[in-house]
């Protein structure tokens, strides 16, 4: 009979990495959540706030809004798939990874959205 190795105290047991392991795969979706509620309050601020700030047109703030919005709701839908993905995976005890294809599909369109945002606010002033 071989004797079992003794478990390094400083090591924290595995149930404790499990635990944390699920933790943080809820502040990864808390973080998506927070981003599309920021997302939705620059919609907010860009699409009805601006415009009676610059005394200018509102049909670009009100598209620039639009496009904000839409962001938020994608980042809200990708980040709920990603939460039920990323739970199936750690159930089996496997890696659940972000698809670099949507990372930059998101990035392009934040940058869009925000060069936009830039150009129509420079011209409005």
């Amino acid at each position: 009979m071989t004797p079992s190795p003794e478990r390094d105290p400083s090591e924290p047991p595995a149930a404790d990495a499990s635990r944390r392991t699920w933790l943080a795969a809820e502040r990864t979706w808390l973080a998506w959540w927070r981003t599309g509620v920021g997302a939705s309050a620059v919609a907010v601020a860009v699409g009805r706030l601006l415009p009676g700030l610059t005394k200018s047109p509102r049909l670009p703030f009100r598209l620039l809004g639009l496009g904000y919005a839409a962001l938020a709701v994608g980042v809200l839908v990708v980040g709920a798939v990603r939460q039920q993905r990323t739970a199936e995976a750690l159930r089996r005890g496997e890696d659940a990874r972000l698809s670099s294809s949507l990372v930059m599909w998101l990035t392009a369109a934040a940058v869009a959205v925000a060069m936009g945002t830039l150009v129509v606010v420079v011209v409005a002033l």
